[in-house]
């Protein structure tokens, strides 16, 4: 393998002719005491023989061994040269690497005179191995050498007769090398029976099958050196070494064989490609890195781009390709190194990899594929790894086919370290992780309870509590393990240490804990899975840097220990686990996927106590262990458990959506508060149930009132506050120091003053240093500590300690503010990666949204984030006793969708039960508890009254009727006492109709019939009912209710649904049901029911609202009974003639006494709910009776809240999502603000919506201290909707915007997003106005608590009433003025300032349009939008014959903002007018930026891209990109039928110097201009003129404003996009452009001078079209040979050159030298297309590229970009003058153009403005484009 098994060969002394045999052993003698010579186990050992003339022998490759035996024969042909004594044999020992050079361990050199001297001529040795120094390593080396003299030589001794067991023992040496592969090089038949030649090796280059033996085969396939035993086999087992077969017996006829000599590599050089893909990198070292990889191989560096991160993605490929000899080739390195991009020093080299060229092409089809590799630093290996970088490297010779590159299933499995590529001298320190599990808790049910019913009818003792068999299952590195299983144990106690061997520093980042329950018969459940992060519990060391490492020279990471590097460690602590709901149900749970570890988990399901030690071990076993008693006991210490108190007030539910069931709220923590899981701790967890109220306009919200319901749970955890503490403290710094961050970009948004960006920075110095010098809580002294605490403790404090140094020093440095905001942002990095904790045991509050019985939406919120801590405002949560907005979401949803299931408002303190009193400050309202009990009575069927008598329930009972409470069974709680008496207070989800809240209701009633024997249908007895099949009254005998007038004057049959003509729907009642479960249109014979729904449309009257108030009044002052047939079936208000029970419920409120105030909520719990077991362990008490019946109901009173009004100025929106078909949308804005929606207007067809539209809030009431809702105001959420005329409106995107509590806010963009992605912005201000008043409310108990709620029901109407009552409130601002009624547009103060805006519109023509509905566009015409305007252009009359306007300009006057940040898009539509007057948008554009249209409409020049076409005719022009000399064709001349191609552009000047011209041409023009002076002859003696050759398009040099200064190309888009991801379809292009210039204010001053004129001719041009084809580089090969066979193919609209058969033979890098002709019609035909093709004898030619060229934006551009101008004017030559326009003409022409006088000629000079120029000196004048 050349360079990779590099041997040496010597020879001392004379050359005979021999035949040598030698097999041999080494062993490693441990006596030597120098045992660190040789690698680890996990090696390979090659030997190598050297003999006279420098032949290189190589034995096989033994692994994992210290001992190796080879037994292996080699030959050497001496040819016919004896040897004398002299002669010596060198034996070089090396440890075989896969990747890379083998390493050197040491040699022998074996003195020949023993065999020469000996009878037998052969001797055994015993020699030792030497090192580089000559030093003996240890290690000795046996073998057995023999001779055969040439014939004819004079032995030194009598030739004996040689024994018999020397050919035998070398027969035997053969068959072992035939079963164990062949040695390198040398493989014989016998040997390698299957060494066959690669069918896809080249015949030049050796066999390479040679190269990878079945050793090294095996050894490819663990990659690296370090084999991994899979997992299941036995704990610590070594993989076995290959066997060897038993020696043959030696029979007749067996000939002994020779090995056939290594072919040398070839020296004939051939075409080669190497491939490098960059795929990732991981764990790079360093701090806020920038890194970038640099690949270099045969002499040529490719660079990634600059990604960010320790663990960046590149994904970038790069391909060499080089023309060398394999000999040469195959020793050339690939160097691979990451380089940190923000440093400009030597010392950038984050890490490097290198591997020769041979090493790629002996691997399995000459590639590594998706490899790790292990970077090192290139000067010192010793140093350890640098990181990981993810590649696949190919190298292709000639006949090689790329091998498809797969994502391997394993990649997925984290086994990393399994598939490594070393580099040789780099060493990963072997490690043991002892992960110790000790014990879990809290495990949910996860098996049936079938066996344990059973059980329990037997009258065994039963245990639903414990239905699942866990055990824990360990994942990292591609190794697992698993505990024992713990049969029925929902709190097992493993106490088993799993012992996992591991290189380190590893390459894996997580270790997976995953706790499965075993089944019998089914496959094993997931129970939880969680992660420990390697990144969190351990630290490399050496990560501090200086402040500036542009500016200073750190100390190198072997030199830098700053003592803050440790080994992982872990605990002993819980991981909590969490995934889908813990309640265990027969079915298959649909949220299986989150305890895989996939996605959030919604719910916690137990966790598990660990603990993760690490020891540096060289030999690691993978074993189970129990673990010791005394570690048991150790660990008791960190179990100390402490009560902890919950408290959760929810003030408002908002922007509920399906509310077709009653609402309530879940709280829980950890195991405490789960309502539907029996095997928690049952607690009153949940709010009351609600029913939703209709907001008037989009949404329902929960009518709490005044009255909001509150949840207090009590749990018991680990005291972590240590941790917590500190935890919150660099969350606060970091959210501080984003904050100042966001201060300061925005100064820099607005353009803020410098002095006040330097204050914004000052101030963020200040603070960071502040925060940063606050020290941390000391956890040296915390017994609990474990060692992760404490090196966390002095990993952070160190950190902090250096950010106030550096802090400092920047803050007096002179330093510029993006210095300070990068040094800024580097530190915000470091505080959030410190602030997270890893070792958090407290389990996370999840609030889940109930439907019914159903779980609908759920938030999770970090208990560290709501905790109190007595060690200052800092360590307390960031939410900790504040109101804060959740938006819930749908379980399994990753961004927030089109729906939010609810948006609450909700009060979170959690603390320790012995901190409960400093909730007193946090409290708002009065905390109150009622008791509550319900009064049962009767009917008697015969009388007809109500009572107790023949009542089968007790006459006062729980809610449920089946426990008895009567109301002198209550007693107050400590620290309560009663407050008033009891009263009758109905259940307030009563009171909601269906109809709460809506300002129109259809009413709904089902007609039901049931057929008879015979066929024929009749009525049932329930005749009418509604939806569900509760009877209800006939349609006839329904009442308008009060408040409501009828809009439909009959009722009407629905047939808008799957019903047949008449309204029916049929169905088939299977007994038991009542009633059919499905319904379908169509009638069958077999059908039992049909059904039919009548409607009849209602709307509120205003002018009833007084009779609302007094019938729900009335309704009230009854005596609050509610109804029902039978208990348990739904109740109502109104009684009903089929009600047979009815029930009220009396209520009692408590309050806190004044001494204990409002903490006193914390000891309700259990003290309503019964009896407690105190006697069970961890402080759980265990309930004896169920808290379902009569949990404690605990409200937050409040006796008065704030009225607010608030005014949303909705401006406009743009850049909106397409969502019709036409490419346009027709935007509508939702606006909700806690329970109230509006909407905007709907503006058709537009993605720039402008509204300008006030939406006004009359009155919002909100509680809560008015400070409070200041500092954190509830959200705005606005919606945008597409308005569909038929189906649903469809989401468009969302944005959560803040209102201010200042007058007259600025209007300012909010990000629109959907599904996590930018879909627009939305230009709007939000301004919340305290009114002075505020609302006073009446506590339950004493007054009634209706009237809250009738004014929420209300809310829709107290709207309108809130407008006439306007000029009443002296308080409010002057309303906005009206656009229609009720439709307030933006006030001036807010609304942009706007002014009167010329908008100029070049519109010269359209281009490329695809055909619309299968219709091909031909009568377009144009229409521009902009700022609420719009102007229509004439119609192309036939776009074929000339797609350009007849009228070019077109003028419109807006008003448009006079701030650019405000300014509206312009949209362009293209019309396409059909027969009868369909006129269809074929096209879109929206220009979102103005400001480059922007002029001075009185500047000196007005624009010199204008032409004129009188004057100089623009007749056809040349088209070049390069001068390529004329005077003799490159190449000869093709001819095209019907295009003339022709290398000759003019006649042949008189040659003046017929001899110069042989020497003198376009090509020693061209080298002389690209700086090949070899190759230009004396072009540059003779100062001859020097071509500019770009390094890129025209178009993209900067100085020619992309050749778009006459006009710039839109592209035209259509269409809604499908998918997110993709990009709307271009469906052509637009040629034009813009001019916006203020105007006058006065319309009577006299408007600015036009800007567009002297347009260029607007009809057709026959144009001539050279094309001057040079050369091309890099282009990518196509054929097997790794080249291609490149052609060019030239086309203009429907003509084109096909230069096929003068295609180049195998290159990359073409040189063309062809000039093609070609004509073309402008601006029909504007695009010149060159595309390259590799020519194919066989199959079909494939195409390599191509590039598309606007001839018209060339043609009409000022810059002259048609023809190359050269520097003097010759009329012959190389540099012969080649433009249509002379000289004289093109200043003419340039005159013309800047209205400047034309030049006057006279004899010798020439005057042009005003100047004289001497004609003989003009000739030094550099004439350049545009002059």
């Amino acid at each position: 393998m050349g360079s990779m098994g590099e041997t040496e060969a010597q020879h001392m002394g004379s050359i005979g002719h021999s035949l040598w045999d030698l097999w041999g052993k080494l062993r490693h003698s441990l006596r030597a005491g120098k045992p660190h010579c040789f690698s680890p186990p996990c090696v390979g050992w090659g030997l190598s023989f050297g003999a006279v003339v420098g032949v290189k022998k190589k034995t096989k490759v033994i692994k994992n061994s210290i001992n190796p035996v080879w037994n292996e024969g080699f030959e050497w042909d001496l040819k016919g040269v004896a040897l004398d004594l002299g002669s010596e044999l060198c034996v070089v020992v090396k440890d075989h690497e896969t990747v890379g050079r083998n390493r050197f361990l040491g040699e022998a050199r074996v003195p020949l005179r023993d065999v020469l001297s000996s009878p037998s001529l052969a001797a055994s040795y015993d020699v030792p191995l030497l090192d580089s120094k000559k030093q003996s390593t240890g290690a000795s080396l046996i073998l057995q050498v023999s001779y055969s003299p040439p014939p004819g030589a004079a032995p030194l001794f009598p030739p004996p007769t040689p024994p018999e067991a020397a050919p035998a023992a070398v027969a035997e040496s053969d068959t072992l090398t035939g079963n164990a592969g062949a040695p390198r090089g040398d493989a014989s038949p016998i040997a390698h029976p299957t060494a066959a030649r690669d069918p896809q090796q080249p015949p030049c280059l050796p066999p390479r099958a040679e190269v990878a033996t079945e050793e090294e085969g095996e050894d490819q396939a663990v990659t690296g050196d370090e084999t991994e035993p899979p997992s299941s086999g036995p704990p610590g087992s070594e993989p076995p070494s290959v066997p060897h077969r038993p020696p043959a017996p030696r029979g007749r006829g067996v000939k002994r064989r020779r090995s056939s000599p290594k072919k040398p590599l070839s020296n004939k050089p051939q075409d080669f490609q190497i491939r490098v893909r960059v795929i990732e990198a991981r764990q790079l070292p360093g701090v806020n890195i920038r890194p970038v990889v640099k690949v270099t191989a045969a002499g040529q560096t490719k660079r990634t781009r600059i990604r960010k991160g320790n663990s960046p993605l590149f994904d970038e490929t790069f391909f060499f390709n080089v023309f060398e000899s394999p000999a040469e080739l195959f020793d050339v390195p690939v160097f691979i190194t990451v380089l940190d991009s923000r440093s400009f020093r030597m010392d950038a080299v984050i890490g490097e990899f290198r591997m020769d060229v041979e090493s790629i092409y002996s691997e399995p089809k000459h590639a590594i594929l998706r490899r790790w590799l292990l970077l090192s630093d290139p000067e010192d290996f010793t140093a350890g790894a640098k990181g990981y970088l993810k590649v696949s490297l190919l190298v292709l010779g000639p006949g090689d086919e790329a091998p498809v590159e797969k994502k391997d299933v394993s990649e997925d499995k984290e086994d990393i370290e399994g598939n490594l590529l070393r580099p040789t001298g780099v060493t990963l320190r072997g490690a043991q992780f002892c992960l110790k599990i000790f014990k879990a808790e809290d495990l949910p049910q996860m098996d049936d309870a079938v066996m344990d019913n059973v059980r329990q009818i037997f009258g065994f003792e039963s245990n639903k509590k414990n239905l699942v068999d866990p055990f824990v299952e360990v994942s990292f590195a591609g190794k697992t393990l698993y505990s024992r299983i713990l049969e029925k144990n929902a709190n097992p106690q493993w106490n088993q240490c799993l012992m996992l061997p591991v290189m380190f520093p590893s390459m894996c980042e997580k270790m997976r804990i995953r706790v499965t329950d075993w089944d019998r018969l089914t496959h094993n459940d997931v129970v939880g899975t969680a992660y420990l992060c390697m990144s969190k519990i351990s630290a490399p060391g050496g990560e501090l840097e200086d402040a500036f490492p542009a500016l200073t020279k750190p100390l190198k990471a072997t030199d830098l220990d700053d003592g803050l590097g440790f080994l992982p460690t872990f605990g002993p602590c819980y991981v909590n686990l969490y995934g889908s709901p813990r309640e265990f149900t027969g079915f298959p749970d649909p949220y299986e996927a989150l305890n895989l570890g996939k996605g959030e988990g919604v719910a916690y399901r137990g966790r598990v106590l660990l603990e993760l030690e690490t020891k540096l071990a060289e030999h690691g076993e993978l074993k189970v262990e129990d673990i010791c008693a005394d570690d048991i006991l150790r660990v008791e210490k960190y179990l100390r458990r402490r009560k902890y108190s919950l408290f959760a007030a929810f003030y408002s539910a908002t922007m509920l959506q399906d509310v077709d069931d009653a609402i309530q709220f879940e709280v829980s923590i950890g195991n405490y508060g789960n309502k539907f899981d029996n095997t928690c701790l049952p607690l009153a967890s949940t709010t009351q149930y609600s029913r939703a109220v209709f907001d008037g306009c989009q949404y329902y919200y929960l009518p709490w009132g005044n009255v909001k319901p509150v949840v207090v749970l009590s749990s018991y955890w680990e005291d972590i506050s240590y941790r917590t503490d500190t935890q919150n403290l660099l969350q606060h710094a970091a959210d501080r120091l984003e904050a100042n961050l966001e201060r300061v970009h925005l100064a820099l948004k607005a353009n803020g003053a410098p002095g006040e960006l330097e204050s914004l920075a000052a101030q963020l110095m200040d603070d960071v240093i502040a925060d940063c010098s606050v020290p941390l809580p000391d956890v040296l002294g915390k017994a609990a500590s474990t060692h992760l605490d404490q090196n966390l403790y002095r990993f952070r404090s160190t950190n902090l300690e250096q950010m106030v140094r550096a802090a400092l020093r920047l803050k007096h440095e002179e330093l510029s503010l993006p210095a300070v905001l990068e040094q800024a942002e580097d530190w915000l990095c470091r505080l959030r990666a410190m602030a997270e904790e890893p070792q958090n045991s407290l389990p996370d509050v999840v609030i889940w949204m109930l439907r019914g019985e159903k779980r609908v939406a759920y938030a999770r919120v970090p208990a560290r984030e709501v905790l109190y801590s007595q060690s200052g405002p800092n360590c307390c949560g960031r939410n900790c006793g504040k109101l804060q907005t959740i938006f819930l979401k749908y379980p399994q949803e990753e961004a927030m969708g089109p729906r939010i299931p609810a948006q609450i408002r909700v009060q979170l303190w959690f603390g320790l039960s012995v901190n409960e009193k400093e909730f007193n400050q946090y409290a708002e309202g009065k905390l109150s508890v009622f008791a509550e009990t319900y009064e049962n009575q009767t009917k008697l069927a015969l009388v007809g009254n109500w009572g107790t008598t023949g009542l089968t329930y007790p006459k006062y009972s729980d809610v449920t009727g089946k426990i008895k409470l009567p109301k002198d069974s209550f007693r107050p709680s400590t620290g309560w006492t009663w407050a008033g008496d009891w009263f009758i207070c109905p259940e307030k989800t009563m009171l909601h109709e269906a109809d709460a809240g809506h300002l129109s209701f259809v009413e709904e009633v089902f007609e039901n019939q049931v057929r008879l024997p015979g066929g024929q249908w009749i009525h049932m007895s329930d005749a009418y009912t509604d939806v569900n099949g509760e009877k209800v009254l006939p349609k006839d005998e329904i009442e308008c209710p009060p408040g409501w007038k009828w809009e439909d004057v009959e009722w009407d049959t629905d047939l808008n649904r799957a019903v047949d003509e008449k309204g029916w729907e049929y169905g088939i009642t299977i007994p038991p049901d009542r009633r059919p479960k499905a319904w379908v249109p169509a009638e069958k014979m077999y059908h039992t029911n049909r059904r039919r729904r009548w409607v009849r449309l209602r709307s509120r009257d205003l002018a009833q609202m007084e009779t609302v108030r007094k019938h729900k009044q009335d309704e009230q002052d009854g005596e609050g009974w509610e109804y029902a047939s039978l208990l348990g079936w739904r109740f109502h208000l109104r009684p009903r003639r089929t009600d047979a029970f009815r029930r009220r419920r009396w209520r009692r409120r408590m309050e806190p006494l004044e001494r204990t105030g409002a903490a006193a909520v914390f000891a309700l719990e259990g003290a309503l709910g019964g009896m407690t077991d105190d006697k069970s362990d961890d402080g759980k008490s265990v309930s004896t009776l169920s808290f379902g019946v009569n949990r404690p109901t605990i409200s937050c009173i409040f006796d008065y809240g704030n009225r607010y009004h608030l005014r949303c100025y909705m401006y406009q929106a743009r850049d909106l999502a397409a969502m019709d078909k036409d490419s346009f949308s027709d935007p509508y804005a939702i606006v909700s603000f806690l329970h109230q929606s509006q909407k905007t207007v709907v503006i058709k067809n537009t993605l720039n919506p402008t509204w300008d539209q006030t939406l006004i809030f009359y009155e919002i009431e909100i509680f809560g201290d008015p400070k409070n809702v200041s500092d954190c105001p509830p959200s705005i959420v606005v919606e945008i909707y597409d308005h569909d005329t038929y189906g649903a409106d469809e989401f468009m995107g969302r944005c959560v915007c803040r209102p201010s509590l200042q007058r007259a806010p600025r209007l300012s963009w909010h990000p629109v997003l959907k599904g996590g992605r930018n879909v627009g912005e939305l230009l709007a201000a939000f301004e919340l106005i305290q009114r002075e008043k505020p609302a006073v409310h009446h506590i339950p108990g004493f007054e009634n608590e209706l009237s809250s709620a009738l004014d929420e029901l209300c809310a829709p109407a107290l709207f309108y009433e809130g407008l006439l009552r306007w000029s009443e409130d002296s308080d409010l601002p002057y309303p906005p003025p009206q656009r229609e009624p009720n439709i307030f547009m933006v006030p001036q103060g807010i609304k942009p300032v706007l002014q009167r805006t010329a908008i100029e519109i070049l519109a010269w023509g359209l281009r490329n349009l695809k055909s619309y509905q299968l219709a091909s566009v031909t009568s377009p015409s144009l229409l521009v939008e902009c700022g609420g305007q719009l102007v229509q252009s004439c119609v192309i009359k036939n776009v074929k014959k000339n797609p350009n306007f007849d009228v070019c300009v077109l003028f419109m006057e807006v008003r448009l903002p006079s701030e650019s940040l405000y300014s509206p898009p312009i949209i362009i539509k293209i019309i396409d007018n059909r027969p009868f007057g369909r006129r269809p948008v074929v096209g879109q554009c929206t220009i979102r930026s103005l400001e480059e249209f922007y002029c001075d409409p009185y500047g000196e020049e007005t624009d010199g891209a204008q032409e004129q076409a009188d004057d100089v005719s623009l007749t056809p022009r040349d088209d070049v990109l390069i001068d390529i000399d004329d005077k003799e064709p490159l190449l000869p001349t093709q001819l095209v039928e019907g295009v003339t191609s022709s290398a000759l552009i003019n006649p042949p000047a008189s040659r003046s110097e017929p001899q110069e011209e042989e020497f003198i041409d376009w090509w020693s023009k061209f080298y002389a201009s690209t700086g090949e002076r070899e190759k230009c002859g004396s072009y540059l003696e003779k100062g001859f003129d020097t071509l500019q050759v770009y390094e890129t398009e025209l178009e993209r040099v900067e100085a020619f404003e992309q050749l778009s200064d006459f006009c710039h190309t839109f592209r035209l888009y259509r269409g809604r996009v499908q998918d997110a991801n993709d990009d709307p379809s271009v469906v052509g292009e637009f040629k034009g452009s813009f001019k916006i210039y203020p105007l006058p204010d006065d319309p009577r001053v006299p408007l600015p001078p036009r800007q567009f004129h002297q347009l260029p001719a607007r009809g057709p041009q026959e144009c001539l079209v050279r094309v001057y084809i040079i050369r091309a580089f890099g282009l990518q090969p196509k054929d097997a040979n790794g080249k291609c066979d490149p052609y060019v193919k030239i086309s203009v609209g429907k003509k084109s050159i096909n230069d096929q058969e003068n295609y180049l033979p195998s290159t990359l890098e073409p040189v063309f030298g062809k000039m093609f002709e070609l004509s073309c019609t402008l601006p029909l035909e504007k695009d010149l297309k060159v595309t390259l093709y590799d020519y194919d004898l066989l199959s079909k030619d494939e195409k390599i590229g191509e590039t598309v060229i606007d001839l018209e934006n060339r043609f009409l551009s000022k810059y002259g970009a048609r023809c190359g101008l050269p520097q003097t004017y010759c009329i012959s030559g190389p540099n012969q003058w080649r433009d249509q326009l002379r000289p004289s003409q093109l200043l003419h022409l340039f005159s013309l153009q800047h209205h400047y006088k034309a030049p006057t000629y006279t004899s010798d000079r020439l005057i042009f403005r005003e100047q004289e120029y001497i004609l003989s000196e003009l000739a030094h004048v550099i004439w350049g484009w545009g002059r």
